[in-house]
């Protein structure tokens, strides 16, 4: 095992991806002689070369509707948008044309492209560096949904999304970029190099699209979520004093449904998790999902704690983020009801 950041991670996983086949490309704005914004595809232009690693123009649109033709013609392109902020331009190209391109063609065609995109807030990047969009991916029948919470999985799972013949959204919550974050933002950080996560197989390796994991066994309530909220979620847990079952979805879609209706149908409670906002978030499909496939088995209502309804403040960014507090207080209730 090798010691990685989620970036180390990351970009391992691109390495190892054009080492074993060439028609692997990386595009996206500073993504060669820059690195990244946030260094993940540092290197890669020198070793691969311009052709294969290369920057384009502050064009969302651009990046990802050359992505799609690449795709078209064969190759498997590694797009990164620089916040999934940015991603809005480039938002028809990727419903219209990369999640319909099997079905319009019969088939004929497929779009073997992946999306990255850093997401989340906790950085003080206030409104247009801290959205967590991926509801808006979610919805769009075509497309898979991938968000990683910590450095093994994220290399597994974008080995996993290179390799599929589809196009894949592959979100990365950046305040783990370099260490685990648990919502306890006047703490010290903890960096994966000393956290078990951050133990990484330095081969090639892919982790599943579609399986959750279990990352807390529990008896008394099931605590669905994923990202940045795995660790919330499990801090929030250890300070409750309940045993609760924690579940990292890691995929969004496909979605692990059959570990969701085990777990809940043993516990009798569910709490959902996320960041991004309250209304059409994902945990509603989830609470949706859990109401209709486990009624018989819930001892009380199912609990969503998500952002609020409003962007994402900068002045009031602990408020906004659903921290261990709101998490323990929604344990409480739904232990209550």
């Amino acid at each position: 095992m090798a010691r990685m950041t989620m970036i180390e991670a990351i970009r391992d996983a691109h390495t190892l991806a054009m080492e074993r086949d060439e028609d692997v490309v990386v595009l996206g704005e500073d993504v060669g002689y820059f690195g990244g914004v946030f260094r993940c595809t540092a290197g890669l232009q020198k070793r691969f070369g311009v052709e294969r690693c290369f920057d384009t123009p502050i064009s969302e649109l651009g990046i990802v509707g050359a992505a799609i033709g690449m795709a078209t013609y064969g190759l498997k392109p590694i797009a990164e948008i620089q916040f999934a902020d940015y991603m809005y331009p480039g938002y028809d190209q990727i419903v219209s044309e990369a999640a319909r391109l099997r079905y319009r063609s019969a088939g004929q065609f497929t779009c073997p492209l992946v999306i990255r995109m850093p997401t989340g807030g906790g950085i003080f990047g206030a409104q247009t560096h801290s959205q967590s969009p991926e509801a808006l991916f979610t919805h769009v029948a075509g497309l898979k949904t991938v968000v990683p919470s910590n450095p093994r999985d994220a290399k597994g799972l974008l080995l996993a999304a290179i390799a599929d013949p589809d196009p894949v959204i592959f979100l990365e919550p950046k305040r783990l970029y370099n260490g685990p974050f648990d919502g306890h933002f006047d703490r010290p950080s903890v960096p994966w190099s000393k956290h078990p996560q951050g133990d990484v197989d330095p081969e090639y390796y892919e982790v599943p699209l579609g399986k959750a994991q279990v990352v807390r066994e529990g008896r008394e309530a099931t605590l669905i979520t994923y990202g940045t909220m795995v660790h919330v979620a499990l801090a929030a847990v250890e300070e409750s004093g309940h045993d609760i079952e924690v579940i990292d979805l890691r995929t969004l879609l496909p979605l692990d449904l059959e570990t969701l209706v085990a777990s809940v149908n043993r516990t009798g409670r569910c709490i959902v998790l996320h960041e991004a906002t309250l209304t059409s978030g994902f945990g509603a499909e989830i609470v949706a999902l859990v109401q209709s496939e486990c009624f018989y088995a819930l001892e009380a209502p199912v609990l969503r704690v998500a952002g609020w309804d409003t962007p994402y403040p900068h002045a009031q960014e602990w408020d906004y983020f659903p921290g261990p507090d709101r998490v323990r207080r929604a344990i409480d209730t739904v232990m209550e009801g």
